[in-house]
This record gives structure tokens, C-alpha cells and sequence, in this order.
């Protein structure tokens, strides 16, 4: 055997020993005999032609037409004296596979490819830039920039019936979009020092991932990445100011106490908004009343706003063209339908910088973040059926009200526009939070039981609350209004026990009879208390706050699970007690951390004053099942409530569940001992 013929045969069987049995790749060398190597060995084109040509009458195989792929890949430098290799693939065109490859979005931000083995295909994945093999999850990976690459490679496969999965057309235009914003953490470097070194290693890594996505983001706020990392970025873009702020009411003077306190800049440069004012103004700010007759003039450097007075000031805030808009909680814009949604949103969209916060972006489904991603990038997320036909399960008469495709969502978020850290990220030193139930609620009235043992008959057929008919809402929201009368009795004999402790605690509710009972039990005992609910008006708020953080006389808060569950710091108390609870597990998450932040020092114990058999369980159930759709589209997986038992339960298939549900929740692990009380309903 010739040299050229040897190193022929060494090529197939190293690179196809599978493919090709010794005797056909013999067969293969006797019919190139007539090839010739030059000493550098490569194929000496003039006498190979011919031979391929003898090769188009052989009735090969698959494995003998790949055989000739990759000698014309291999020994080839131009394929155009070959036209034969095309009448080879037709011989064996029946006898090709069907190669399928999917693409997908993965967690790294990533594009992972996934196909059955194949050594055409390694060979061509090869070729795509940077892309890598993932042996652990038997993927091909390569970044967003390679994606064009790499659809132009695969579609060059001629040896091999190939289709291709490509991305989601929504997930295409996303990535696309936000791969071109442009890379500004060249900015960092303008941020003064004294802001910088005030700053968590985390907390700089934030205003970096701020930079590098074009300052069109959205942070997740209040537990682990507070409002100061979206001023901190502010002082990065100085050449962009004025600043506009987009807040619930109750917060506006809260932003004015930081803003001055990170920036230090005057505090009449810092504008607020108020639509009345009855409180003192100690911090100096320059107020304007929305209800002032005349031309609003927004001519601070930060200019302070509430959402319930966008739609009134929407055309002044247009012609004032800010070019950096923070909107926080905006989880406020998930409503398509309210006013402050399409008053704000086109401000949001005009801005070069638009940052919005909010510790739980969508408060329970998909389908209420659509808003706050089309707030910043409307040419992508244009089209509310293309998004909830992919992440809502589709919907009825354009109501979406499901989940689905979690992973994704998740993925793509976290990709493009969203970053979320964990407390096992940033926040490990925080102690532990510890839930715990208490079921001790008896139903003093027999009309509410007769009626609630109907509710639950109807909540119990039915896979999720969210299906009823109206008729059958109804009736649960009255009994969820009835039982809160009917569990004041045992909430304060409860909170007796607690005043006796002498220890700060916050008591969470939701209705007014609740809140009222609470507050004039508190009185009547003498316990220095103060309370935060929709009637408490903004300006009173943070006067409050501090009292409750630095009196040690004023032992309790009394708050609504709405007006006091965000933006308020109460951590010198370590016990949160909650009367009821809310539909929205995002309310109950948010106002459990009023005191689970930074600045607490003491382990934190939160008591679920719960009835067994009651609208109590119904509302634990839709809970629970939002929070698994939430936690799979922000976080990755699933989320639950984890509490403990220390006793059976009637329903333990269901708490298993519950339980699965906190330890995730908070990513704390099992560092927290949990202990669930359980007393019979009498």
C-alpha cells in the first residue's frame, strides 16, 4: 500500500472505525488508487476528480456516504471539481437520518443547543464561535452573539436531513434587542468615592449589571437589592439628570430622606409631589402640590411623584423629556387597564434610562410582569397574546390568568432585563426567619360556618380558586370579609399572651374591623403602639417608623397588609404576627421582611394566625399555587411557605407541600428551626 494510500486508511479508521467494517473501507482504497499525495499530503486534485466520479455508479450506504463527506471535507481544498458528491447524497438520500436539534435559552444567558449524538454535527458545532461542550448536561453552549453563526453552519449540513428547533420568536427578538443596548461600566469609574465605599460588594455588582444592560432594567428591590443601588447608578450618569422617581405615595418622602442622604446634594433640589400636605417638612425638600391651580414646574434635580397623580400631570411629564425615570414598586403598573399604567408607561419608554424595583415584580402571574417589560422595551414585548399564549397557558377571551413554560421565562428574564439575588447570594449573615402557625381560630357564628362550609364545598371542587364563576368568588369573598369579624376574639386573646412577652412585634391585617379591634385592644392595655393603613396619611408615615425604631416604650405596630407591607424598615422588632392573610403572596412576602432586612441582628419569628376548615384554607391553597408559578419564572424553581409541624394536620398531603414551599422561598436552607403549633378547632 502506497503512502498515500496508507495515510488514506489511517484517516477513516481513526476518524469512522464505527461507521465502516474493514472490508468497506478497503473497497473504499482500492477505488481511489488512483490518488496521489504530494509530500505535504495533501490530494493532488487533477487525478482525484476521476475517481470520485467512478465513485457516483457505487450504491453506498449512509455510512460509506459519510465516509466520502469527510474525505472531500477533509482532503479537499475546494469542493467545485466534486459535483459528483451530489449524486452520491441522492444514491443514499433515503437513508439519511433526521438529525434534530433544538435551541434554547439557558440559565447562564447562554444558548444551549440539544441534539442526539453525531460526529457531522460535533464537527459543526465546532465551528460556531466560542461554543463548548457541556458533558453534564450533554449540551453544546455558545453565547448570544454566536446565535447567526450558528444557524448559518447547521444549514450547511449536506450529508444529513437536519431541523432545527430554533428560538421562540418572542426570545429572539429579547436577546437581540438587549444584546444591542450598549455597554456603559466604562461609567462606573464616575461615581464618587464616598457613594462607592457605602456600597455591598453586592450592591456594586448591581450598578455594573445596571451599566452593562444599558441602564434598562429591572432590579429586584426591597429584600436584597435595595432603592440605594438605583440611586448609586444615578451618580454614574450625572450628564443625564434630571431624575424623575415613580413611587407609591406612602414612599415619596422616604426616597426625598435618601436621595439627600447618598447624594448630598441640597435638599431643595429635591422635589416632591404631594396631592395634600398636613406634616412638617424637616428635611428641607421643595414641595409642590398637584392640585395647585396652574403650570406644575418639575425643576429639581430629582423630582419625586406618586402614581396616583401621573395621569393628572402625564402631559408635563412628557414635555419635560427626563431622560432617567426609577419606578419604584413597579409591580403598581402590572394593571394594563388602570390609568397609572398607560399614563406611566409611555414615560417609562421615552426615557434612556428606565430602572424599575420591585422585590416581587409579578405578584402572582406572568401575565402581571407583561407590563413592566414592555415599560422597557415596547418593541419587543408589543403583542400581550404572543406573550400569554407562551408564558400564561394562553387564555380566554384574552385573559390570562395560567402559567407555563416557567423555565424560559425564567431564563429570559434573567438574560435580558432582571437581576434577582437571593439571600443565599448576598445576604447570608441576616439570622434566620422561623414560621410558625397557630390554628386555634373557633367560627362564633353559625351563619358564617353554614356559609363557609358551602365555600369550601365549592373551593374544594373546583382545581384552583382562580375558576370559579363570579357567583362563586363572590360568595368567598364574603366569607373571606365575615371571618375576620368572627376571628377577633381569638386574635386578641392571643396578642394578650404576646403584650405579656413585652417584647416589639408588627401584627399584620387586612380588613378595617380587624385593624380597628387590634389597634383599640392595644389602647385599652396601654401598650404604646402605632398604626399604618390606608388612612394613615404619607407625610405622618416615617414619623412613625422612627418612633416605632427608637422609642423603646412603643412596643407594637399595628399595620395593613397593603399601605405597611412596603418600603418600611421596623427591624427593632424580630416578631411579625399576621391576623389574616392576603390573596397576593408577594403582599405577604414583602410585609414579612419589614423586619427580615439589613439591619437586623435577632433570629425572626413569624406567627400565621390561622383557622383549620376555614376560608383560612382556601386562601393558603391559591397562595401556595401562585407562589410555585412565581418562584419557577423568577427564581428558577418553585416556591411554598415552609412551616413547620409539631402535631398532624387535617390536610398533611398539602402541607407537605407548604413546608416543601418556605425552605425554597427564602433560600435559607436548614439553617432555621421551624415549629408549627397546632390546637383542635373546638
Amino acid at each position: 500500500m502506497g503512502t498515500g494510500l496508507k495515510d488514506l486508511y489511517k484517516a477513516l479508521t481513526k476518524n469512522l472505525p464505527f461507521l465502516l467494517p474493514n472490508q468497506t473501507l478497503q473497497s473504499l482504497i482500492s477505488a481511489h488508487r488512483g490518488i496521489k499525495f504530494n509530500q505535504a499530503n495533501r490530494r493532488d486534485t487533477s487525478s482525484t476528480s476521476q475517481s470520485f466520479k467512478d465513485l457516483n455508479s457505487i450504491n453506498l450506504d449512509y455510512g460509506e456516504a459519510k465516509a466520502i463527506f469527510f474525505l472531500k471535507q477533509r482532503f479537499v481544498s475546494s469542493g467545485k471539481n466534486f459535483a459528483c458528491i451530489s449524486g452520491i447524497k441522492r444514491n443514499c438520500a433515503n437513508e439519511l437520518p433526521k438529525l434534530s436539534i433544538r435551541f434554547c435559552l439557558h440559565a447562564s444567558g447562554n444558548i444551549a443547543a440539544k441534539s442526539p449524538y453525531d460526529p457531522i454535527l460535533v464537527g459543526s458545532f465546532r465551528k460556531i464561535p466560542k461554543a463548548s461542550w457541556h458533558a453534564k448536561e450533554r449540551v453544546w453552549m455558545f453565547p448570544i452573539s454566536s446565535l447567526s453563526s450558528a444557524e448559518k453552519v447547521l444549514s450547511e449540513i449536506n450529508c444529513a436531513n437536519i431541523e432545527v428547533e430554533k428560538l421562540d420568536p418572542l426570545v429572539r427578538r429579547a436577546i437581540i434587542s438587549t444584546s444591542a443596548v450598549p455597554d456603559l461600566r466604562d461609567l462606573y469609574d464616575r461615581m464618587p468615592s464616598f457613594i462607592e465605599s457605602k456600597l455591598l460588594s453586592f450592591q456594586r455588582e448591581g450598578v455594573r449589571f445596571l451599566l452593562q444592560h444599558g441602564g434598562r432594567v429591572n432590579l429586584g428591590k426591597s429584600r436584597y437589592l435595595p432603592p440605594t443601588l438605583a440611586i448609586a447608578f444615578t451618580a454614574c450618569i450625572r450628564d443625564a439628570w434630571p431624575v424623575l422617581v415613580l413611587t407609591p405615595s406612602s414612599l415619596r418622602l422616604h426616597w426625598a430622606s435618601m436621595i439627600q442622604q447618598w447624594l448630598n446634594i441640597p435638599s431643595t433640589n429635591i422635589l416632591v409631589v404631594l396631592s395634600q400636605w398636613s406634616g412638617s417638612n424637616r428635611g428641607g425638600f421643595t414641595i409642590v402640590h398637584s392640585n395647585t391651580k396652574g403650570t406644575i414646574h418639575l425643576d429639581g434635580l430629582f423630582n419625586i411623584i406618586s402614581y396616583d397623580v401621573i395621569p393628572k400631570l402625564q402631559n408635563i411629564l412628557m414635555a419635560s423629556e427626563f431622560k432617567v425615570v426609577i419606578a419604584d414598586e413597579s409591580h403598581f403598573l402590572k394593571n394594563a387597564q388602570a390609568k397609572r399604567t398607560s399614563a406611566s408607561l409611555p414615560v417609562l419608554q421615552r426615557a434612556q434610562y428606565a430602572i424599575l424595583l420591585s422585590g416581587t415584580p409579578a405578584l402572582s402571574r406572568p401575565i402581571e410582569l407583561f407590563k413592566q417589560l414592555e415599560a422597557l422595551y415596547p418593541d419587543v414585548y408589543k403583542n400581550v397574546h404572543e406573550y400569554g399564549n407562551r408564558y400564561c397557558k394562553g387564555g380566554i377571551f384574552g385573559v390570562y390568568q395560567g402559567a407555563s413554560n416557567h423555565e424560559e421565562l425564567h431564563n429570559l428574564m434573567k438574560a435580558t432585563v432582571m437581576i434577582r439575588r437571593l439571600k443565599k447570594d448576598v445576604l447570608t449573615e441576616l439570622p434566620m426567619k422561623r414560621r410558625q402557625q397557630h390554628a386555634h381560630i373557633r367560627i362564633y357564628s353559625l351563619e358564617i360556618a353554614f356559609t363557609l362550609g358551602i365555600a369550601m364545598q365549592i373551593a374544594c371542587k373546583s382545581e384552583e380558586v382562580e375558576s370559579l364563576k363570579f357567583a362563586e368568588k363572590n360568595l368567598i369573598n364574603k366569607i373571606y370579609t365575615d371571618s375576620a369579624e368572627a376571628k377577633v376574639p381569638a386574635v386578641l386573646d392571643y396578642l394578650g399572651t404576646v403584650i405579656e412577652a413585652g417584647c416589639k412585634f408588627l401584627i399584620f391585617a387586612h380588613h378595617q374591623t380587624m385593624i380597628d379591634s387590634i389597634f383599640q385592644f392595644l389602647l385599652k392595655k396601654k401598650v404604646g403602639c402605632i398604626r399604618i393603613d390606608g388612612s394613615t396619611p404619607a407625610s405622618s408615615r416615617q414619623a412613625l417608623v422612627s418612633d416605632f425604631q427608637e422609642k423603646d416604650d412603643i412596643k407594637a405596630a399595628v399595620l395593613s397588609i397593603k399601605a405597611g407591607g412596603v418600603g418600611l424598615t421596623l427591624t427593632a422588632a424580630s416578631t411579625v404576627i399576621f391576623a389574616e392573610l392576603s390573596w397576593t403572596p408577594g403582599d405577604i412576602i414583602q410585609a414579612e421582611d419589614r423586619v427580615h432586612r439589613i439591619g437586623q441582628v435577632s433570629s425572626v419569628n413569624i406567627y400565621y394566625l390561622l383557622a383549620n376548615d376555614t376560608v383560612d384554607d382556601i386562601i393558603w391553597d391559591v397562595v401556595q399555587s401562585k407562589l410555585e408559578n412565581l418562584g419557577q419564572m423568577l427564581d428558577g424553581h418553585e416556591k411554598t411557605l415552609e412551616v413547620s409541624v409539631s402535631q398532624p394536620i387535617s390536610s398533611p398531603a398539602k402541607q407537605r407541600t407548604l413546608d416543601s414551599f418556605m425552605k425554597r422561598c427564602n433560600n435559607v436552607g436548614d439553617s432555621g428551626h421551624h415549629s408549627k403549633h397546632k390546637f383542635p378547632r373546638n
